[in-house]
């Protein structure tokens, strides 16, 4: 269902964030995202194109991408921060090398907010970090379903980490019964 419908207005920002995930010939995934932030009218930076960035220029167009494996282990990490409103913003860029090593998992977000915030990192490139990982599993969720298929008795990994996917829940119990954790409805007996 869409929005309502708003009030008269005027656009005045746009943020575009994009993620894709690939799979590597060598069994690896990258898996980037790029985020963009352009105005509709130009914008006083005194550090970028004599002091304005025209309307319609990105005042951010930054991108990350993390390499890992269908275990979530993070092996690598690239980033990109071509446009920025200041020109010592690319410096923090190799800081997000201290992602490879971790694992894309419960806590990982706040492991990131730890590494890199408030002067430790980039606040864009932070928020990257949650799009990714998700990414990360749409990416590889089919290879992921069919290595749970080879281990009995192991637990979907998506299940308890959404409304819509609780064990205890009409979701569950129709797709995976056996990992149904709910209490089940006795069936009528016939008149």
């Amino acid at each position: 269902m869409p929005l309502p419908p708003s009030a008269p207005r005027a656009l005045q920002h746009t943020r575009t964030v994009i993620c894709r995930g690939f799979k590597r010939q060598d069994g690896l995934w990258d898996i980037e995202g790029h985020l963009t932030d352009i105005k509709t009218t130009a914008t006083p930076l005194q550090e970028r194109n004599d002091g304005l960035v025209p309307a319609g220029e990105p005042i951010h167009d930054l991108s990350l991408r993390l390499t890992i494996d269908l275990d979530m282990n993070i092996h690598d990490v690239a980033s990109s921060m071509d446009l920025t409103p200041y020109r010592l913003c690319p410096e923090i860029s190799q800081h997000y090398k201290k992602l490879i090593g971790l694992r894309i998992a419960s806590g990982f977000t706040r492991q990131t907010r730890e590494l890199f915030g408030g002067i430790n990192g980039c606040t864009h490139l932070l928020e990257l970090l949650g799009p990714i990982a998700t990414t990360a599993f749409q990416s590889t969720h089919k290879e992921q379903v069919a290595r749970l298929e080879q281990m009995p008795g192991a637990q979907p990994f998506m299940l308890d980490n959404c409304h819509a996917l609780n064990t205890r829940g009409e979701v569950v119990k129709k797709h995976w019964p056996k990992y149904f954790q709910g209490q089940q409805v006795p069936a009528e007996e016939p008149a």
